[in-house]
């Protein structure tokens, strides 16, 4: 069965809303709540692939993290 491109679009739409609450989720368990510092960097560290975002989360600090994603 083929799905519309419209489905498809809005379910690919829909899982990348769900993995970014996941990794949000994840960020706040390690690092209690999300501060203006760590939302400022959101976005490129939502962006990366599941597995890297995984390790970086792991073995980065708080600011090993600010510093490699801060655009200062």
């Amino acid at each position: 069965m083929k799905l519309s491109p419209i489905y498809e679009q809005r379910l690919a739409e829909v899982r990348k809303e769900g993995i970014q609450t996941e990794r949000q989720n994840f960020l706040r368990a390690k690092f209690g709540t999300l501060d203006e510092e760590l939302v400022a960097i959101m976005e490129p560290l939502l962006a990366l692939p599941s597995e890297e975002f995984a390790l970086l989360l792991l073995n980065s600090s708080r600011e090993d993290l600010l510093a490699r994603f801060s655009k200062t």
